[in-house]
């Protein structure tokens, strides 16, 4: 068995790395659609179940207090509202609808399985509606702030139920490209909005940019870290109501507030912030990993029965805001993919059906890791009264 500290941690980036260096170095077809994230929760998971990892550890604990806060601040930091909007114009509205999507799903999803699944199973949709709505960051937020206990195998059917649907839904999503004419005259798309919208992304990839120099990652981490302890100082201020809005939610909610306030800053013009944020996640993705228990995987049937419902009504949303705004195949495509794959799957269907869109595409998911945690956290109130019918 793994005990020390410092052992624990770096068996846990050390799994993390290795998935993210097999994927690059065999370039396997594998990791498009059974992503690394599966893995690099999974493993852990294993070891800790044969007992190589331990079940509890202070490296556990560190990287809950403050491993996960710091990087909810640093994914927030480089939001840029105002840039998508002047690329991607009204399909982020289309997006946004499709958040709207996501939470209203999630309760109707719920509903249909509920019976099948154990009481806290809400809380499983909950941290799901977080990675639908921003990515796995906001998945692991959420999954915090709802206190999802060390060894509760919610966390492990959101993993599984995200990755079968992202299996499904990514073809979807990139096959669209095929009837893009059709699908823009029945959208009743303005003739112009296409090559409006590559000019657009032209003049922002104009912008100035540079390489992170050390200095850039001395500044992120004290503004992350100042962020975590003022957080973690104002939340049990707060008044807890419900199952849902408790000190832990408060946290993860001032978190985010915070985060985005420094992205109107100039702390957004910071290089490396979201790839640092990313580093932590994965660790700390291992790590929820390391706690969890295999029992109570024999839900995943009627767990991904759910999301399945839960994914179709995300789509008519999205395809209600394709016919309101007028919104080409292109960016609906983008705008789902920023929700339900966040920034790892945007940039991927933002090549297929524009090239040029890719940097925008990278810019919605992030608006989607903005209200990623304000949005979960609704869906997650709607569930948790459905539990309760």
């Amino acid at each position: 068995m793994i005990e020390s500290d410092a052992a624990v941690i770096a068996a846990l980036a050390g799994i993390a790395a290795f998935y993210f260096w097999l994927k690059r170095a065999t370039g396997w077809k594998v990791f498009d659609y059974l992503i690394p994230l599966i893995w690099i929760y999974a493993t852990p998971m294993v070891l800790r179940n044969v007992g190589v990892l331990p079940p509890s550890s202070g490296a556990y604990d560190v990287m809950r207090t403050t491993g996960l806060p710091v990087c909810i601040v640093l994914l927030l930091i480089g939001v840029d509202v105002k840039a998508a909007v002047r690329v991607m114009g009204r399909g982020v509205a289309v997006m946004l609808l499709g958040t709207v999507g996501v939470v209203v799903g999630a309760p109707i999803g719920y509903l249909v399985v509920k019976g099948w699944l154990q009481p806290d199973a809400w809380k499983g949709f909950g941290a799901l509606a977080g990675s639908w709505i921003g990515g796995t960051g906001n998945m692991m937020a959420v999954a915090g702030g709802l206190e999802l206990e060390d060894g509760s195998p919610m966390l492990g059917l959101a993993v599984l139920a995200d990755t079968v649907i992202y299996v499904v839904w990514l073809p979807v999503l990139l096959g669209s490209k095929s009837f893009a004419d059709k699908f823009n005259r029945w959208a009743r798309v303005d003739k112009n909005r296409l090559a409006d919208m590559e000019r657009a992304a032209l003049a922002e990839e104009e912008g100035e940019k540079r390489s992170a120099r050390f200095e850039d990652y001395i500044f992120l981490f004290s503004l992350a870290l100042g962020a975590t302890w003022l957080a973690a100082w104002l939340a049990p201020h707060l008044p807890e109501m419900g199952q849902v809005l408790t000190t832990s939610t408060w946290n993860v909610l001032l978190l985010t507030t915070l985060g985005i306030l420094l992205s109107f800053t100039k702390a957004r013009r910071i290089p490396a912030s979201h790839h640092l944020a990313m580093a932590i996640l994965y660790v700390f993705v291992a790590r929820m990993g390391a706690t969890a228990s295999l029992s109570g995987f024999w839900q995943a049937p009627a767990f991904i029965l759910g999301a399945f419902i839960w994914i179709m009504i995300h789509g008519l949303f999205c395809l209600l805001g394709a016919r309101l705004f007028r919104v080409d195949v292109h960016s609906v495509a983008i705008a789902s993919a920023a929700n339900i794959g966040a920034a790892a799957s945007a940039p991927v269907v933002a090549a297929h059906h524009k090239e040029s869109l890719v940097p925008a595409s990278i810019l919605m998911a992030l608006i989607g890791y903005a209200i990623g945690n304000y949005a979960a956290f609704v869906a997650a109130g709607l569930c948790e009264w459905v539990s309760r019918l």
